[in-house]
């Protein structure tokens, strides 16, 4: 009987692509989890736990999230949302880094030539 070998990835296989988001009328808390999905890597098949597979996440017009029920007058948000669906060490920390949000439509990463992302209602990635 031959034995199976679990494939995993090296950091010479790994490559990053950048999205952008769109956050106008999408809920905060859906938003950050299929965002934090994206910058874990978990979408790839090529997902490995100790390594950063993610992409690069940029999120624009976040100032026009919405939140549910009172939050939006009863709480004050002041980290952001996707941190602590991250791993807590310098793995998470690394993938953070990867995560740039802007209030506005505008961004300055035109030259890496990023794709539209969009989520279904489940949090499912649609690209468009």
């Amino acid at each position: 009987m031959s034995k199976q070998k679990t494939w995993t990835a090296k950091t010479a296989d790994l490559k990053s692509d950048w999205f952008v988001v769109d956050a106008t009328d999408q809920v905060l808390g859906r938003l950050a989890s299929s965002v934090a999905k994206i910058l874990r890597g978990k979408h790839k098949p090529t997902f490995t736990p100790h390594l950063n597979t993610g992409d690069h996440v940029i999120i624009i017009n976040a100032a026009k999230a919405k939140v549910s029920g009172a939050k939006l007058t009863g709480k004050m948000y002041t980290r952001y949302a996707v941190k602590g669906m991250l791993q807590h060490n310098t793995l998470g920390a690394d993938m953070l880094t990867r995560l740039r949000i802007y209030a506005g439509a505008e961004h300055g990463h035109q030259a890496q030539q990023p794709k539209v992302i969009t989520f279904d209602s489940k949090g499912d990635i649609k690209l468009g």
